[in-house]
């Protein structure tokens, strides 16, 4: 059983069973439901619930109270409902196009990644065997793991059919048999004729024929929802999505977008042409800069695009990233002598070694900056080689040791093409190790601290992040904060409507509705920051942020702006909490003495 999945079954079991609910959104500690009946619920058993902190009705929601782990239970309650994720009405901030697009793209997408990889590894492994005589190609096992290997890729429009449907919101199932009819193998590549039209098409292995498509039948779908009554409308509506947009999908959208895809293609390969070893230093010393701010899903589906065309794909130039990133923390682990650094670091090491590089980047060289960059030098340079000598993707694999294999393919000789990997790959990390050996030296601040903790507990002091009256926590007007249930904290009255981080860290919370922000200290130290009391139902609005989640922040920078009057007049409290939430792993959490308190002044001191 997962660790979630019994808390959530014993909460929609006694909050009146999924029938009960009409809708679920989360926030930043607690379940929101609006449920049918509330009488049906059984507050003392859900209240007294191990894992619930508490139990609060306020605003017309029935709200359990979690922690900060209320995400995980969120997914599970979801399940057991019936909900897609998309569908329950989490409430989030209005993007602009490049931000729809690139959710989008990552929607769709980012749920097959894991089994690209897997299918591009066997297929990569396969070409080891066979090259070596290890597996005859003729043998039974061969073709049974071939298949394995081809089979994702060649029916991949039926995996897309039901990730788009999910983000169009409409019953997944669709979406995939719309994939599915799209390369119905009878149909692909022969002459159909139809009104006497000759459409001679094939659509395995493609992408952005079923994503266009299920997009069109999203349109047909959802007033059909609404019009077809409730006694037939579970079948009769797919069936008429179904008969419309598959035809049209295959006549009309499908060959339309083969032709972009070619046409993508070409430009991309014409790009690459004018300058391999430029696009190899582009592509491989941004690559962790796009992952750091969430846009490197929208090279997998360019990627994707190449592969499904049959061209080698120009992903492959980012595979120094990881290399690079690891050879920059072993020089570190090597040179520091503060045991803190080393325990973060030899765990980094290992899991960069199989493609994992946040705890890398993260916790060691972000908050180094300078290391991050000598990093990402070194993954162009590993990029400019491979340019140089051609030597691309044919295969999406893992990422770390496991995209080596993803480079067989093509007229090369596997020797060759993993000499030029590796090559590549020791120019990268060559680089990056020499540089940060040589120039790493530990902050004294750090060394210090390292020293002073085996005498003495270390302590740092918060300070406020907003200026205004300060209250015990036990006066705020929410009894989950209230109780002390969520950490130990207090309660500003703001006077004025900005936030400014309380402490250097990185944000490792910010709700979409900005209404609540996360901060997770170099010292550890984790503090939460919610502003208003039910300001989740604003949607955003009366909220600018000015970082986003993950993002790097220095103490004293501004965060967030606030409408406070806008807040006021839509009938909600600004009351806002400041709470320490990982109180328990410290030794202590002292708050001021002040009645008031102005900015750039201690709000607390922790001691650890």
């Amino acid at each position: 059983m997962r660790k979630y999945e019994q808390l959530a079954q014993n909460i929609v079991e006694n909050i009146g069973g999924k029938e009960n609910v009409v809708k679920l959104t989360h926030c930043v500690t607690r379940l929101r439901f609006v449920l049918k009946d509330e009488s049906k619920a059984n507050d003392k058993a859900v209240k007294d619930m191990d894992g619930v902190i508490t139990l609060m009705k306020s605003a017309g929601q029935y709200q359990v109270v979690i922690g900060n782990h209320v995400p995980d239970v969120y997914d599970e309650v979801c399940g057991i409902l019936g909900f897609l994720s998309e569908e329950v009405f989490v409430e989030e901030k209005k993007k602009n196009i490049g931000e729809f697009l690139i959710d989008f793209i990552s929607g769709v997408m980012m749920p097959c990644i894991g089994m690209l990889c897997a299918s591009g590894m066997i297929k990569g492994i396969l070409s080891i065997f066979t090259f070596f005589g290890w597996l005859p190609t003729t043998s039974g096992i061969y073709l049974l793991l071939s298949a394995s290997g081809d089979a994702l890729f060649y029916f991949f429009p039926i995996l897309l059919g039901y990730t788009t449907a999910k983000k169009m919101k409409i019953e997944p199932f669709v979406g995939l048999l719309i994939g599915a009819g799209l390369v119905y193998p009878s149909i692909q590549s022969v002459d159909l004729n139809i009104f006497g039209l000759t459409v001679n098409t094939t659509y395995t292995s493609t992408v952005l024929p079923v994503i266009f498509t299920v997009i069109f039948a999203s349109f047909i779908y959802k007033p059909l929802m609404k019009i077809i009554p409730d006694v037939i409308k579970t079948f009769f509506v797919p069936m008429i999505v179904l008969m419309v947009s598959i035809p049209i999908g295959f006549i009309v959208i499908g060959p339309v977008m083969n032709a972009i895809s070619g046409w993508l293609g070409n430009a991309i390969d014409a790009c690459y042409g004018f300058s391999p070893i430029l696009a190899g230093v582009v592509i491989g010393s941004l690559y962790q800069i796009m992952v750091i701010f969430g846009i490197h899903g929208a090279l997998g589906a360019i990627a994707m695009i190449q592969l499904s065309a049959g061209q080698p794909t120009f992903l492959g130039l980012m595979v120094g990233t990881t290399f690079a990133q690891t050879a920059v923390v072993f020089a570190i682990w090597l040179k520091t002598k503060n045991k803190n650094l080393k325990n973060i670091a030899l765990p980094a090491i290992i899991s960069g070694i199989f493609g994992v590089t946040e705890p890398a980047i993260y916790g060691i060289t972000l908050p180094r900056i300078k290391f991050f960059v000598i990093s990402c030098i070194g993954a162009g340079l590993t990029g400019a080689y491979l340019g140089l000598t051609n030597t691309m993707l044919y295969q999406l694999t893992g990422m770390g040791i496991f995209t080596i294999p993803g480079f067989i393919g093509g007229s090369a000789a596997v020797p060759a093409i993993i000499i030029n990997v590796l090559i590549a790959l020791a120019i990268g990390m060559g680089f990056s190790f020499i540089c940060t050996f040589i120039l790493f030296k530990d902050e004294e601040k750090e060394t210090s601290k390292e020293a002073g903790s085996k005498k003495a507990a270390v302590s740092d002091e918060l300070f406020t992040p907003i200026k205004g009256k300060v209250l015990p926590l036990s006066e705020a007007q929410d009894e989950a904060f209230a109780s002390g249930a969520i950490g130990k904290g207090v309660v500003i009255e703001p006077s004025e409507g900005e936030v400014y981080a309380p402490i250097t860290g990185t944000v490792t919370t910010l709700f979409p509705t900005l209404h609540a922000i996360g901060i997770t200290g170099d010292n550890g130290v984790e503090i939460l920051i919610h502003i208003g009391l039910n300001t989740v139902r604003l949607d955003g609005n009366g909220f600018v942020a000015h970082v986003k989640q993950g993002d790097k922040v220095k103490k004293g920078q501004l965060l967030l702006d606030f409408d406070r009057d806008f807040i006021k007049k839509s009938g909600y409290s600004v009351q806002t909490i400041v709470v320490i939430t990982n109180g328990k792993d410290l030794l202590d959490v002292i708050g001021t003495d002040k009645a008031s308190i102005e900015l750039n002044s201690p709000l607390f001191t922790v001691i650890y």
